[in-house]
């Protein structure tokens, strides 16, 4: 990718061959032609990244954190406290990321620090596709890393070098004065922010069709009563936005603003489209105890992150009996609170960890049945447990199995019942197959094992046995 200032024109992004001939990000687009024969060269799009950009920053705010804004040219920052542990923690929340960039063809590095300026840094320099720093360890992370990532211009990185400094470590090793006397507060402020000695709010990303609503005061607030009665407030000014749209809202964010600059996000969200004022305050007055105040809060803002369509409904009459109760109400509590609420439902497929997936909790229901003529256990492993089994083969049961080392005799057994691979969706499985047997131990405890393999041709498995399902 070739950018031009002028009669200038230099590479502004390369793929990885053309890395590996040499051609790197800065090279004059002349330099790099002659160094590599047949290179491509196509000219940069500045308006095209930058709005693709803002989609992947709308997309991120959707899925992963109430406050997203873009790290341009090339990235997003999330304040994701308090968000990760919706998705299992810091790093498999990266990783996360990280795969579903990967599974549309996109590359990402991805990291989390104390600080906006130390995730920026880690992430363009360290060659990883995850970089989780741990709580107070910014500076041993970021003091080896060049200065050019400090987001100070090209001209001050320059004059930097030429003095002598190539780390962030040396610069913020060196006396401030003399570089707020010949740089100006700059790079002082940047070192502050990487470092996190000054604030450095992130101002979230906002689209035309986010409806949003704010309260600004004139004098900051910051008892929890006070706190309440703005955020009812701000309620009911933005359900009456959707009802004008004939808008439910599925998550909504309550953006706090303090005196300091920083900001928190307290998101809500709900099962189904909703616009009931009532719930949603109490979604809300249940989470404000997380708002710290601090000096005071200058405004709120409610945010509609995720609306949907929502006709009117027509309420059931209390005189009618055998009306089904709705859940929702319970499903939203648990999931505030940060609890993964979800439902399973079957899918068509033989395999039995691949017969079942999760929904979510409100979701209709689906039209898949299971159907099976032999029984199932009451508990599925996550995944197959390898165990040691005695037994003839290729079709009798194991006359005892060892598990998590245990020895069980088994007393009784029903089986085999023979499970094909799915060879139409997996070369790998054109042979496969499983034996399943139902048993029982000496014990009367009921297991559900399979030997991987027809017991006879080792193309059609390792022979194997494996603990699979437990029954009540």
């Amino acid at each position: 990718m070739i950018s031009k200032s002028g009669s200038k024109r230099w590479v502004s992004a390369a793929d990885p061959v053309a890395r590996k001939a040499g051609v790197h990000v800065g090279m004059p687009a002349a330099k790099a032609q002659a160094l590599f024969q047949g290179l491509r060269m196509i000219d940069a799009d500045p308006a095209a990244d930058t709005s693709a950009l803002e989609r992947i920053t709308l997309w991120a705010l959707s899925q992963y954190s109430p406050i997203v804004a873009m790290d341009a040219p090339d990235g997003i920052v999330m304040d994701t406290e308090g968000a990760d542990h919706l998705q299992g923690g810091e790093l498999p929340m990266l990783t996360g990321i990280a795969n579903r960039f990967r599974a549309r063809g996109l590359t990402v590095r991805t990291a989390v620090a104390d600080t906006w300026g130390a995730a920026h840094a880690c992430a363009r320099a360290i060659s990883r596709e995850t970089v989780v720093v741990p709580r107070g360890e910014t500076a041993r992370a970021v003091e080896l890393l060049p200065i050019s990532l400090l987001r100070v211009s090209e001209k001050t990185v320059g004059d930097l070098r030429t003095l002598g400094f190539r780390t962030i470590g040396e610069l913020s090793a060196t006396p401030r004065a003399p570089l707020a006397l010949r740089f100006g507060p700059d790079v002082g402020r940047r070192l502050d922010q990487m470092f996190g000695r000054l604030c450095e709010p992130i101002d979230p990303i906002r689209s035309d069709e986010l409806i949003e609503v704010s309260r600004s005061f004139a004098q900051p607030i910051g008892a929890a009563e006070t706190i309440n009665k703005y955020v009812a407030r701000l309620v009911v000014q933005l359900v009456d936005e959707l009802q004008r749209k004939g808008l439910g809202v599925r998550r909504t964010d309550l953006i706090v603003e303090k005196m300091d600059g920083a900001r928190q996000a307290i998101p809500a969200g709900t099962a189904k489209p909703a616009r009931d004022v009532a719930w949603l305050t109490k979604l809300f007055k249940d989470r404000t105890e997380k708002i710290e105040p601090g000096f005071g809060i200058e405004k709120l803002s409610l945010i509609a992150v995720m609306a949907e369509p929502l006709a009117e409904i027509q309420k059931a009459s209390a005189l009618v009996e055998g009306e089904e109760q709705d859940i929702t109400p319970l499903i939203d509590i648990y999931s505030n609170r940060g609890q993964r609420v979800y439902r399973v439902a079957p899918v068509a497929s033989d395999v039995p960890e691949r017969s079942v997936k999760r929904i979510a909790a409100a979701a209709l229901e689906v039209a898949e049945t299971w159907v099976h003529h032999w029984p199932r256990p009451v508990r599925l492993l996550h995944r197959p447990d390898q165990i040691e089994a005695i037994a003839l083969l290729p079709d009798h049961p194991p006359a005892s199995i060892t598990w998590r080392g245990r020895r069980r005799r088994v007393k009784r057994a029903d089986g085999p019942e023979r499970v094909f691979g799915e060879w139409w969706l997996r070369d790998s499985e054109l042979d496969a197959v499983r034996d399943y047997f139902v048993i029982e131990d000496d014990g009367g405890e009921r297991f559900w094992i399979f030997r991987s393999g027809d017991g006879v041709d080792p193309e059609t498995g390792s022979q194997k046995w494996f603990m699979h399902g437990i029954f009540a």
